[in-house]
């Protein structure tokens, strides 16, 4: 973080927050380039604490646009162009795994397609909550540890096609504004922003959502940036994950195309199901290794491994995607270390 803020600076984001805040007939949206510098301004600490809350805030109220989100990847992107040559096919962000979430299945989702040909980017920060198996834990009970920096990350791409980085590590920065959901009560923008931000530049990515509405900004925003693939989808505690008994919505954008589909039930959805055992370590790693048997569990696997696939380019269709994402599934102890 730069120091020094002048009264140049103070003036300046207060235009952003003036844009946004002047009332009923007034107020507006901020312009993507708008959006870009005062994302800019708040990464670099030339916005006044009291300012930065006001703008997340108004947006956050208004209801964040397409070209906001936009404009505030833009920025975050700028700061992190090292990471952007560690030849990444898909991006996974991974920013939720709260309470309310069971064992986070789609970590070996992306283990899957990896193993079927993406080389699998997955960033976030969750290791704050206080679910017991988080996104950070469960890689390391696999024996995936945290890349630190961008060598590190394109190392584990190469020997596994699965690399996953901490958001510290990629810009500690923007950890600090997503921190401030202690301090303000509610996300904020930053948080859809960091859906998109795709900091090694794969063009590809799955997102979860966890307020359903939230999946067509993210569309939107992900076309202005010029993705070439992206699915969104309604997930477990707002991570990238299949509910694997319900018809499920996607909203995919496929080389500028957007549209919507919609996956069916892969499973028969359980008369009633019951509540999941404590998510452990010992057995999320005994249901990978076949030691358990949970057909909820590997249907939730292979049916957010097959959007990955179909995402990456792997599958051309979702039908080919699960197939291939249940073969892989069935052989994974042969490919076991």
């Amino acid at each position: 973080m730069t120091t020094g803020r002048s009264d140049e600076d103070d003036a300046a984001f207060a235009a952003h927050v003036r844009a946004l805040g002047r009332g009923p007939g007034r107020a507006r949206h901020l312009t993507r380039a708008e959006a870009a510098d005062a994302m800019a301004r708040i990464l670099d600490g030339r916005a006044a604490p009291e300012a930065v809350g006001a703008l997340l805030m108004l947006m956050r109220y208004r209801g964040e646009s397409a070209d906001e989100i936009a404009g505030f990847v833009d920025a975050m992107r700028a700061r992190a162009r090292p990471w952007a040559g560690i030849g990444a096919t898909l991006d996974w962000p991974s920013y939720a795994a709260g309470r309310s979430r069971g064992a986070p299945w789609f970590v070996l989702a992306a283990l899957l397609a990896a193993r079927g040909g993406a080389r699998v980017f997955m960033h976030g920060y969750n290791s704050h909550m206080s679910h017991p198996l988080h996104t950070r834990a469960a890689l390391e009970a696999l024996g995936i540890a945290p890349a630190r920096t961008p060598a590190e990350a394109a190392a584990a791409l190469a020997a596994t096609g699965l690399a996953y980085a901490p958001l510290e590590a990629i810009d500690p920065e923007l950890l600090r504004v997503l921190r401030l959901r202690k301090v303000l009560g509610l996300r904020s923008p930053a948080n859809t922003a960091l859906k998109l931000f795709d900091p090694a530049g794969a063009g590809a990515s799955v997102q979860g959502v966890f307020h359903p509405s939230y999946r067509a900004l993210q569309q939107q925003a992900a076309a202005l940036l010029g993705a070439r693939s992206m699915i969104a989808v309604k997930g477990g505690g707002g991570e990238a994950e299949r509910v694997p008994a319900k018809r499920v919505e996607l909203f995919r954008l496929e080389h500028g195309r957007a549209f919507e589909e919609t996956a069916p039930p892969l499973i028969e959805a359980p008369a009633r199901r019951h509540a999941e055992p404590e998510p452990s370590a010992a057995r999320f790693l005994a249901v990978w290794r076949g030691e358990e048997d949970d057909p909820y569990a590997a249907a939730t696997v292979a049916g957010t491994a097959a959007l990955a696939l179909l995402s990456a380019g792997l599958a051309p269709d979702l039908e080919a995607a699960e197939a291939r994402a249940w073969a892989l599934w069935r052989a994974r102890m042969d490919e076991a270390a």
